[in-house]
């Protein structure tokens, strides 16, 4: 089995070679999942705003604020990940990790939905992150708290790899969407 760090460099490059933009068409699955797990909820949904050959998640931002769905975007300190409200086209800040983040507002939220990136993927939707366990420490905390969290990750379908190594650490996802549909 392969260690984390170098699967992390692995799909990095895997991801930046076999990179190609995403139309409105591949988040259709996404709209209905939301419509079925969703329906006496009114949605916050935390997104993420793509760096690196991540799949692009702009449409989905452009989307949401056109009906009016509660957006957010992760803060990240030395030590833990909140969320914060963003709209599309409002403006971002650089943080100490090079990485786009919200203005702070005054109060944090809690999203119901998460639409986390990710590096890898295996079979049974755990998946494989950066390496610093932010995502994974969010959801450990509110999961455990029996906080109803729809988790959804979002790659390309050749970033599936089924002999990802897993920490009791690691937090399973919902779901994970590519454009062949849901895992």
């Amino acid at each position: 089995m392969f260690k984390k760090e170098k699967l992390r460099k692995k799909f990095s490059k895997i991801r930046k070679k076999k990179y190609f933009e995403v139309n409105y068409s591949f988040f259709n699955p996404l709209h209905e999942l939301l419509r079925q797990k969703t329906t006496n909820k009114k949605n916050i949904i935390s997104l993420y705003y793509p760096s690196n050959y991540e799949l692009n998640t702009m449409k989905l931002f452009e989307i949401f604020s056109k009906k009016n769905i509660t957006t957010l975007l992760p803060v990240v300190s030395k030590k833990n990940m909140n969320f914060y409200k963003w709209k599309y086209k409002d403006p971002l800040k650089v943080n100490q990790f090079g990485m786009l983040e919200p203005l702070l507002e005054k109060k944090k939220l809690i999203p119901n939905v998460i639409v986390t990136p990710l590096l890898a993927f295996n079979k049974i939707n755990h998946r494989l992150g950066y390496g610093k366990g932010y995502y994974d420490k969010f959801l450990n905390k509110y999961l455990k708290s029996n906080r109803e969290i729809l988790t959804i990750g979002v790659a390309f379908s050749f970033q599936k790899f089924n002999k990802l190594p897993i920490s009791n650490f690691d937090v399973k996802l919902d779901f994970i969407l590519t454009e062949k549909g849901f895992n």
